[in-house]
């Protein structure tokens, strides 16, 4: 949605790529404790729906101007982008938050390594199913026990975010600056209304739920959003994606650190492979000129290499 512009200041850009890692997994830290008071659905609704407020009044999009294939474009990334939030709030209710990053990686993984056709980030993708076959081999062994409708949770959320990137770059060429995104998130709220609103109900009259929800959507959407834009405008996409792939490592540490989740020796290794696969993936693809595609989504930008939902 905006230019790449390689230059600029490296080292305020990696600071600010380091604060948007850590904002939108502190967020997702957040969202764990509401998900025992409202639900996945609920949260889901909530965030998406406050940070599309807040969004629209600072953006304000002239979508009176906008046609039908700009409208066809918003809605569908707002409603892909709905169910990518939905499915990884469902997953890190019942896994920890770490591993739930890393499967959710496999979805953006697969769909450059196809996009790309370079037999190289094939063997990227490979490294990456090894790490989820470490994960299987930890939960048979019974080490972490994960709940297996949270890893199917964490594979359709990697899923959709797939499908946001390729929703999301249509919406880039559709709709100049950053509206696209602002109706995009009011097109998520509303469709999760059927599913959320009601769970969401006890944040009308609970000043702390209501203000815990303000926190995820502003530390999830609002804030790495704003921190993205601008370190995409000071370093090149290479650079960018390589350093988003510091987003298991932040969710690992977050998760022990804020949710008390402790991390074994295998599952540690699968993300390290999901890393390693990431940043390999996305300095192979930065390199072919033409094979990228860059969009923004609820709380984070991403590159065609991966790079939340959240």
């Amino acid at each position: 949605m905006i230019e790449v512009n390689g230059g600029g200041r490296p080292g305020t850009a990696v600071a600010m790529i380091v604060g948007s890692c850590t904002s939108l997994q502190f967020g997702a830290a957040l969202a764990v404790g509401l998900i025992d008071e409202l639900g996945s659905w609920g949260v889901t609704f909530l965030r998406l729906a406050i940070a599309a407020v807040v969004l629209m009044i600072v953006v304000r999009p002239r979508i009176g101007r906008w046609g039908r294939g700009e409208w066809t474009a918003v809605v569908a990334f707002g409603l892909v982008t709905a169910a990518m939030n939905g499915c990884f709030y469902a997953a890190i209710g019942r896994i920890p938050l770490g591993t739930t990053v890393a499967i959710e990686f496999l979805g953006p993984l697969v769909l450059a390594a196809v996009l790309s056709r370079r037999r190289a980030d094939l063997l990227w993708v490979g490294l990456a199913f090894v790490g989820m076959a470490l994960l299987g081999v930890d939960s048979i062994l019974g080490a972490s026990s994960l709940d297996p409708v949270g890893i199917v949770c964490a594979l359709l959320a990697g899923l959709f975010w797939a499908g946001y990137i390729l929703a999301g770059a249509r919406v880039s060429k559709a709709v100049p600056g950053t509206g696209g995104l602002a109706a995009a998130l009011t097109v998520s709220a509303v469709a999760m209304l059927p599913l959320g609103a009601h769970q969401a109900m006890p944040a009308l009259h609970d000043w702390r739920i209501l203000a815990l929800g303000v926190a995820t959507a502003l530390l999830g959407s609002v804030i790495p959003y704003s921190l993205e834009l601008s370190a995409l405008r000071r370093v090149p996409e290479r650079v960018f994606g390589v350093l988003l792939s510091l987003e298991p490592v932040v969710a690992v540490l977050v998760g022990l650190l804020v949710l008390h989740q402790r991390i074994g020796l295998l599952p540690a290794l699968a993300v390290g492979a999901v890393i390693a696969a990431s940043a390999g993936t996305t300095s192979g693809t930065s390199r072919s000129e033409g094979r990228e595609a860059r969009v923004d989504v609820p709380g984070q930008t991403r590159v065609l290499a991966p790079s939340q939902p959240s």
